[in-house]
């Protein structure tokens, strides 16, 4: 069973992804960095701690970040959850309704 609501984030997710240049893509990279996907800052994701070495930013299949894991010694791009970016935009919306 398909729930409406669900339609409505896969489709903004997917509206997101096709337009990286969007101010709306901007907002919701600037939102995920007051959340803690800041250059910087230290994340547990993927299950494994990292070290963000940039701010959110759109690419080719969502919103990503550059980081350094423990084990590594270069940094890479790191996929953010979609699940994570969903949920800031189900907040960007709720405040707009």
């Amino acid at each position: 069973m398909v729930r409406l609501s669900d339609t409505i984030f896969t489709v903004t997710t997917n509206y997101l992804l096709a337009n990286p240049q969007s101010s709306e893509v901007h907002e919701v990279c600037d939102q995920l960095q007051k959340m803690g996907y800041a250059q910087s800052k230290r994340i547990r994701i993927y299950g494994q701690e990292f070290e963000a070495v940039s701010n959110p930013f759109p690419n080719e299949s969502g919103i990503a970040i550059r980081a350094f894991s423990k084990r590594e010694t270069t940094a890479r791009i790191l996929q953010l959850p979609l699940p994570v970016v969903q949920m800031v935009t189900r907040q960007k919306r709720k405040k707009v309704a």
